[in-house]
């Protein structure tokens, strides 16, 4: 082909050493076009190839490859080999041309690797993310890791293109200045180590639910990678955590809960510690027509009634004596009521007991478990329980604790 193009232009006419120059620089086009020609060829009997092994096979794995544009890759590999085989050859005329192309190529060989490598690795990324045992594994970590070590080698052999040295002498070189890469990777080391630490202790999974107060995090845990976890907070926002300070900062993990029987309530009504009093015969007739505690009511009669006569008490003065209070009364109602309740998980503790006694009121709180964990039905139940708490507490001359604004206190003193 070479002396073909030279003896044309020599029959045009053209001085020897120009007609030389016009043959390498023809030749050099004639090469790039029919490369250009070869990837175009390339990609498409690729793309074909890659379309039909992932139409036909099971796996999910080629069609990741296909989504990550790994045909088109491949693609560049054909011609760029062309190029390199010939193009340099054919500018042999141009010595200050050919050396920084062959580097040139070289350097395209080594960035065109880096680019495959890195879109097989986001390939087996989306790939393991959808099987089972990989969905809640930091997987973004150590595709980072490998992406890390994947560029060190790719820069140390294009720098070593350039200058013409052998990689020895880059590695060396980079041994004395180890300190200031740690430095500059200190995020990166320091996130690796965390992301195995936070896999070998199983601390964090994608999909946990996490509250870390110090970053105003609450919420599903969607990425764990290198260098931050992202936290999709309840209110759409996400919040980026540095992956190491899930192991040296405290934060809170609800898993344990997700995964438990129920999810707990703790709260608390705050009784009038005024309201609070023995109950008379008259009342305690009245209350023994709440279906819960009808039984109850009656056996604690009995047995009140037995040990007073027995002691001969003087029940001129509803002090004296055993008696039956209104907030113990409550009390028992509320727990018959919860024991009862069908999103109450009976199997956990299900518990009404009293704190002691603040400037607010006497606490009677509240401890069980509800069977649906999802945050709305959890609140929902929450609520439907002292909504009815409260609106029977009442009928136990029983009162809540509240502020009193001036004008309820005006209005009370009047009275």
């Amino acid at each position: 082909m070479k002396e073909i193009l030279l003896k044309f232009y020599q029959r045009l006419g053209i001085i020897p050493t120009i007609a030389e120059d016009l043959e390498a620089i023809t030749f050099g086009l004639i090469i790039g076009l029919l490369a250009l020609i070869f990837w175009m060829v390339s990609k498409r009997i690729f793309r074909i190839i890659f379309f039909k092994v992932s139409k036909r096979t099971k796996s999910k794995f080629d069609d990741y490859l296909v989504k990550n544009k790994i045909p088109e890759t491949i693609s560049l590999f054909p011609p760029l080999i062309l190029l390199i085989g010939f193009l340099p050859q054919s500018l042999s005329s141009f010595p200050l041309i050919q050396e920084p192309l062959a580097s040139l190529l070289e350097i395209l060989v080594a960035i065109f690797s880096i680019l495959l490598i890195r879109r097989l690795l986001k390939a087996f990324k989306d790939f393991f993310k959808t099987l089972k045992n990989f969905k809640n594994k930091p997987i973004d970590s150590y595709i980072q890791v490998v992406m890390i070590f994947v560029w060190f080698v790719g820069v140390m052999f294009i720098f070593s293109i350039l200058s013409g040295k052998d990689i020895g002498t880059f590695l060396a070189t980079l041994g004395a200045l180890s300190a200031v890469i740690l430095l500059i990777f200190k995020d990166s080391i320091l996130g690796f180590v965390a992301s195995i630490q936070v896999t070998i202790n199983d601390n964090v999974r994608i999909g946990d639910w996490i509250t870390m107060k110090s970053y105003n995090a609450d919420g599903d845990v969607i990425e764990i990678n290198l260098s931050t976890v992202k936290v999709q907070n309840f209110d759409n926002t996400i919040t980026s955590i540095p992956t190491y300070k899930l192991v040296s900062d405290s934060f809170v993990n609800w898993r344990g809960m997700s995964e438990s029987g129920g999810r707990r309530i703790k709260r608390s009504l705050l009784i009038r510690v005024s309201s609070i009093k023995f109950i008379e015969l008259e009342q305690l007739n009245e209350l023994e027509k709440i279906e819960r505690i009808t039984d109850y009511i009656r056996r604690r009669k009995e047995d009140i009634e037995i040990e007073n006569s027995t002691n001969k008490t003087d029940k001129s003065l509803l002090l004296n004596g055993r008696n039956m209070t209104n907030i113990g009364l409550f009390r028992r109602y509320a727990l018959a009521y919860l024991k009862n309740h069908p999103e109450i998980n009976k199997d956990l503790t299900v518990m009404v007991r009293q704190l002691a006694p603040t400037s607010e009121g006497v606490p009677l709180e509240i401890y069980v478990f509800v069977k649906d964990k999802v945050w709305v039905n959890y609140e929902r139940i929450m609520s439907d329980i002292f909504d009815h708490l409260l609106a029977a507490i009442t009928y136990f001359k029983l009162e809540c604790f509240e502020y009193t604004s001036n004008s309820n206190f005006a209005k009370n003193k009047k009275q």
